[in-house]
């Protein structure tokens, strides 16, 4: 069966005709333009008349005849443009089409008088918003002559340079141990390469049987040509896990686990390609093919559960976790400094529904109180993860606060910091601290407070990180301590006439950065949301536990029902009081015109009422008595234990790695792709799932994709390989330098997916 041929276009009959597509043509003819239909002309309007070309543009769209990227071509415009024509005429018709009415175009909105002063305030550090109100203009008109007051936070992280090519070194020579010295761009160059002594890739006998006698402690990886291989596109993220330096600092912290065939580099890479791929559990290795994955990682097969628990067990018995996650956060400092003036903590809830007895925790989005352990993490303000803190007993954000903070300091050293976190944080008392050690605060004001007056609200509307944002706010200084804290307060009013208040010693920004940066807290919780769904976060990594501190300080619980009994003898209280006050306002006067008689006629009530009150006042004093917290080895009949921590931190840090890399594939992929904010991580969860081929092409690993659900999708996955090539990536363990592909998606004159060539298929060899 042969391959349908392609249409041939006609070419244009006559001198100044444009194709549009198989069966339009837009014809020139002088001051006349002609849109032709299958030969037949059905729209004309004369050059220069904008309206009837903009209603030309929307009716070959409308009626099917041509799509918007083949108008847009041949009427020389973008396809936005003709979206835009669309959009007028659906809203407004032809009249929509005209052209907006607004300032001529070159004319000078400010005289030069104007300038002169505009230049004199800005001499003089006057902000953007000052001179607009002085002057009496917009402050976007300002903003047009002067430009932004800060610079825009760069969107797309860099990468490392590719490193000049070096002489080949024979493969069984190592090289030299790296210092103890930390590189501050980490490289796969600095990855020792292992010696093997298998030439089959699909064979790895002598290799398994070195790891058996204790020579080697991690399998070289060695890749075949292979085709379809499902997963490759996780590939992707192979250098930006490099770029990150897990692998480099892990070999410093830990050294090796052992020999083995599995050794530290594999089990790491394994770990965070299996979330990348969405294997959430070491469980669900079961249900995928050993040999498959083990072609990503360059072995004859992955490693399995069994081994991929027993390898976390070694590396926790390190304890090194918490050293790895604070080197890991300060490389992310290094390479995104841009990022870390706004750190948004917040903490994370993990439940436990185990047989163990633990404390408990306040589960907001169940609305309930469970076993669980608590977790702090601290976010950029994109929303990337920094590091986590394991909170000891469920601790408060307000215990918690200044040991965080601390860590913080020791990352970015004497820079400035805004610490945003919600109303857990609640404390003047810790406002104050943290001001004096050198943090900003941006918090949610906690408690009643007086409610501004609607009318003195002012609509605020600015561009901030590249979208618009509206809002109704008031700006004012409060003082708490007695008046020794003074601090900002900005309010904002909703459409539903709900008043959120937000506190923040930073007087320096505008009113409507300070609510920006406020509500931009949800991005947090959104990761928070990402990561249970995506990454199971909440799973337990084992079921061990460690023993807990013995002479931390709990709740009384003998209180307990002692509080209890004082609410109900209150509530009796309050009844007979009701009664009592009920019968003195019904009192006949006539009858009992002195209290002495009102008491006799109703002594019986009064007697229930001294004998309630007398009964309250024992229940207090025998809680008083009691002291109000107490050491959790005197009331606990159990030993006292808590989950343990350090495989959990581990796999937590793994996982931050794996995304921080899913995010910055985000950032890379952002300019290439038009709806990158609300499905570019979807996009990127497609990318990792495709089948690709492997090959390799002398010192070079080539990964080429197959094209993905739709052309547009390819198109920017196609962009997204190119700079990742420009790193030119050594993959761990090997001098093999990765190269991505994309193959184009398959033409649409094509019967069906078997008439592709071979030669089309051999991408790798032919795209250089």
């Amino acid at each position: 069966m042969e391959a349908q041929r392609s249409l041939e276009l006609p070419s244009p009959q006559t001198e100044g005709s444009v194709v549009i597509n198989g069966r339009c043509q837009l014809r020139r003819e002088g001051e006349h333009c002609v849109v032709v239909v299958a030969g037949m002309p059905v729209h004309h309007y004369t050059a220069g008349d904008a309206m009837a070309e903009a209603y030309a543009m929307v009716f070959l769209v409308e009626s099917g005849y041509a799509q918007q990227r083949e108008v847009a071509r041949a009427f020389g415009c973008v396809e936005r443009t003709v979206r835009r024509h669309q959009r007028r005429y659906a809203e407004g018709g032809m009249a929509a089409l005209a052209t907006r009415p607004g300032w001529r175009p070159g004319r000078r909105r400010i005289s030069q008088k104007r300038l002169r002063v505009i230049d004199g305030c800005k001499a003089k550090g006057m902000s953007n918003c000052e001179i607009a109100r002085r002057l009496g203009v917009t402050e976007n008109a300002i903003r047009k002559l002067v430009g932004p007051e800060e610079p825009p936070v760069q969107e797309v992280i860099p990468l490392p340079e590719a490193a000049a090519p070096r002489e080949a070194e024979p493969t069984a020579e190592l090289p030299p141990e790296p210092t103890a010295e930390v590189s501050p761009v980490p490289t796969a160059d600095d990855e020792p390469v292992p010696l093997s002594l298998d030439v089959d890739p699909h064979d790895r006998s002598f290799d398994r049987l070195l790891a058996c006698f204790g020579m080697i402690d991690d399998a070289a990886p060695l890749f075949a040509e292979a085709k379809a291989v499902p997963g490759a596109g996780a590939l992707l993220a192979v250098p930006l896990l490099v770029h990150s330096g897990v692998f480099g600092l892990a070999r410093k912290l830990y050294g090796d686990i052992g020999p083995a065939f599995y050794g530290l580099r594999t089990t790491l890479l394994t770990f965070q390609l299996m979330a990348l791929l969405r294997i959430k559990r070491p469980e669900w290795l079961k249900e995928r093919d050993p040999a498959m994955l083990g072609r990503l990682l360059g072995l004859d097969r992955a490693p399995e559960m069994k081994t991929l628990r027993r390898k976390l067990g070694r590396l926790a018995a390190r304890h090194r976790a918490e050293q790895l996650g604070t080197e890991l956060a300060r490389r992310r400092v290094a390479q995104r400094g841009q990022t870390m003036g706004f750190l948004y903590v917040d903490g994370h809830v993990r439940v436990y529904h185990g047989q163990r007895s633990l404390p408990k925790a306040h589960v907001a989005r169940m609305r309930i109180s469970l076993p669980a352990t608590t977790d702090y993490w601290v976010n950029d303000q994109t929303g990337d993860p920094l590091f986590v803190v394991t909170a000891e007993a469920n601790a408060g954000l307000v215990k918690m606060l200044p040991r965080v903070t601390g860590e913080i300091r020791a990352l970015v050293g004497e820079r400035r910091v805004t610490m945003v976190f919600d109303r857990g944080g609640w404390s003047p008392k810790l406002f104050r601290a943290l001001i004096k050690d050198g943090f900003d605060i941006l918090t949610y004001r906690k408690g009643q407070c007086r409610r501004v007056a609607e009318k003195r609200f002012v609509r605020r509307r600015a561009k901030i990180d590249g979208r618009w944002v509206s809002y109704q706010l008031h700006d004012q200084a409060v003082r708490f301590l007695k008046g020794r804290l003074r601090l900002r307060q900005v309010t904002r009013l909703s459409a539903d006439g709900h008043q959120t208040q937000v506190l923040t010693s930073r007087w320096d920004l505008r009113d409507i950065e300070v609510a920006y940066r406020m509500f931009e807290r949800w991005r947090q919780e959104n990761f928070f949301k990402y990561m249970r769904e995506e990454y199971l976060l909440d799973a337990l990594v084992d079921y061990q536990v460690e023993p807990d501190d013995p002479t931390r300080t709990v709740p009384n619980p003998a209180r307990k029902p002692l509080d209890k009994q004082i609410r109900a003898a209150r509530a009796e209280v309050a009844k007979l009081e009701q009664a009592y006050g009920a019968a003195a306002l019904d009192n006949p006067e006539g009858q009992r015109p002195t209290m002495r008689g009102f008491k006799i006629a109703h002594g019986r009530i009064g007697k229930q009422l001294r004998a309630a009150r007398e009964h309250v006042a024992e229940l207090v004093a025998e809680r008083r008595a009691l002291p109000v917290r107490v050491e959790i080895r005197e009331v606990s009949k159990e030993a006292v234990i808590k989950l343990a921590a350090e495989r959990k931190h581990l796999s937590d840090i793994l996982k931050m790695v794996a995304y921080q890399a899913e995010s910055d594939l985000l950032s890379l992929l952002r300019p290439h792709y038009a709806r990158a904010d609300e499905e570019g991580r979807t996009l990127l969860h497609e990318l990792f799932a495709a089948p690709g081929d492997l090959e390799v092409d002398g010192d070079e690993l080539w990964i080429t994709l197959s094209p993905l659900s739709a052309p547009h999708r390819t198109r920017a996955a196609q962009a997204l390989c190119a700079p990742l090539n420009q790193t030119a990536t050594v993959f761990p363990g090997t001098r093999l330098r990765l190269r991505f592909a994309v193959r184009a998606p398959r033409e649409r004159g094509m019967a069906f997916p078997g008439a592709r060539s071979r030669a089309e298929s051999d991408q790798p060899a032919q795209a250089r």
